[in-house]
Parts: structure tokens; C-alpha cells; sequence
């Protein structure tokens, strides 16, 4: 495959989701939602090329958004889990054992929301008990409900790259292996 190619189908696919994300900006509503909508491009480049090129297009869309998204608690979500996730999940699902590829998964996402958690603590400065509420660490609750959300979106991922590989992958294999 020409490598002009694929430099250009990694460069569009980094600008869509740099756009998505610079949404975000726009509608605060969608600090969630749409840093999870950035990282799922990705699942084209994975499918199309490799996981490598797919780190190189998470890379160029976190330094933009860094330096043009003005609301970075979706910035924040992007770079600690939704930009890379859709990436790492293509390796772990090469684990034949599939209790151990949730194993995984969720490891990754749970240090994923407890760095977030403590690097918000340091950058905001907030006292940990502030996170109290009537005897209850508001924490824990939050992250028993984050795993929930957690499985629903990795369900739904799983789906996403079903559905690209069966309707927008033989398009894509036309055009870019010519």
C-alpha cells in the first residue's frame, strides 16, 4: 500500500476527531459523549492498517486538543482513557482466554479513573475529604457505577467495530488498496 495513503487516511481521521473534540467546546454537555466519539475513529485505522498508525493518530489528536479544546475536562477524558481505549482493545481481545481479557479491560480502566482522580486532586488542589458525603467516600460509589458504565461501553464498542467492519471496511479496502 502507498504510505501517501495512509499518511492521508490517518491525517482525516485525526482532523475528524480533533473537530469532534473542539465540539465538545461548544457543547458542554457533551464533555462525556463526544471524547468517547473521538477515540472510536481510531477503530478505522486499527481495521485498516495496524494499531501503530492508530497510536500515532491518538497522538496528534491529543496535542491538538490540548492546545485548541477549551473544555478540558473532555480533553482530560480523551487523554487518560476514551483516545487510546478503542486501541488497546483491539490487542486485548487477542487474549484467547476471554475471563482474562475483561480481567484486562477492566484493570486498565480502573487505573485509568483512579489516575484521573488523584491528578485532579493535585491540579485542583481539593481537600480528599470533600469527597465525603454523609460517611459514604463518594468515590468508591462513583467508580462501582463508572464499571457499570464501563461494561455497557465496551459492549457497545465491540458492536461499532462489527458494524465498520462489515459495512464501511469493504469501501475503505477499495479505496485505499488500489
Amino acid at each position: 500500500m502507498n504510505r501517501t495513503v495512509q499518511i492521508a487516511f490517518c491525517g482525516i481521521t485525526a482532523a475528524l476527531s480533533t473537530v469532534i473534540m473542539l465540539i465538545a467546546g461548544v457543547v458542554p454537555t457533551a464533555s462525556y459523549a463526544l471524547p468517547a466519539l473521538a477515540g472510536v475513529m481510531a477503530v478505522a485505522v486499527v481495521v485498516e492498517f495496524n494499531v501503530g498508525w492508530a497510536f500515532g493518530v491518538f497522538a496528534v489528536t491529543a496535542g491538538l486538543s490540548l492546545l485548541l479544546v477549551p473544555d478540558k475536562k473532555a480533553v482530560l477524558l480523551y487523554l487518560f482513557f476514551f483516545g487510546y481505549y478503542p486501541i488497546l482493545k483491539a490487542l486485548i481481545e487477542r487474549i484467547k482466554i476471554k475471563i482474562v481479557a475483561y480481567l484486562v479491560k477492566f484493570a486498565i480502566f480502573n487505573a485509568a479513573v483512579i489516575g484521573a482522580y488523584f491528578v485532579a486532586l493535585w491540579l485542583l488542589a481539593l481537600p480528599a475529604d470533600a469527597f465525603v458525603l454523609f460517611g459514604v467516600s463518594i468515590p468508591w460509589v462513583l467508580l462501582i457505577v463508572a464499571n457499570a458504565i464501563f461494561a455497557i461501553y465496551d459492549f457497545a464498542l465491540s458492536g461499532l467495530v462489527v458494524l465498520y467492519y462489515k459495512r464501511l471496511h469493504p469501501i475503505f479496502s477499495n479505496w485505499l488498496h488500489k
